[in-house]
């Protein structure tokens, strides 16, 4: 049994991430209030391995809100210890885009989104320290109409191997004279 202390930190905690994906919600988007609930040092680190901080802490909050405007996170277990808060959930809303990409911007095609998520939340003094984001990107790119192009990546990957070859014939040569 966990004494009164500590059940009052896992509650505040818990608050904290929870109003801060109440902020993140489409019909919401209070970018800034999610942006106060973070701790001066605080970060946000995504999948792709970025992290955000500062007045970048948003960013994320935002490319979700321009790919899914109605974007919601649906939480399917929650689990509270101490001052860390772990999250499995679902991302859902409808991909009206824009997704922009290297190769150019993907518009939205109407598909619905639900991409499995996992999120850990660490909270110090009513402030997130820290949030790490992992969400199954794979799964997302898929339902908004991305697939892997793997012709591509064999041809490039041929292509490397001949340059290769052709350079060691080209070392070789220059060896014998």
């Amino acid at each position: 049994m966990r004494n009164e202390a500590e059940m009052a930190v896992t509650t505040d905690a818990d608050t904290v991430v929870r109003r801060a994906y109440h902020a993140a919600e489409g019909n919401v988007m209070d970018v800034q209030g999610f942006i106060d609930l973070f701790a001066d040092d605080g970060v946000f680190n995504t999948v792709g391995q970025q992290s955000f901080r500062g007045e970048h802490l948003g960013d994320p909050v935002v490319f979700m809100g321009k790919l899914a405007p109605d974007v919601h996170r649906e939480p399917h277990r929650v689990n509270v210890v101490g001052s860390v808060v772990a999250i499995e959930l679902s991302i859902r809303g409808t991909f009206t885009g824009p997704f922009e990409t290297p190769a150019g911007v993907i518009r939205g095609n109407g598909a619905k989104l639900d991409i499995p998520c996992a999120d850990f939340w660490y909270v110090e003094d009513g402030k997130i320290k820290q949030f790490d984001c992992y969400v199954s990107s794979s799964i997302m790119l898929e339902q908004i109409g991305i697939r892997p192009d793997y012709a591509s990546a064999i041809k490039a990957q041929t292509a490397a191997q001949e340059a290769t070859a052709k350079s060691r014939r080209w070392i070789s040569r220059i060896l014998q004279w």
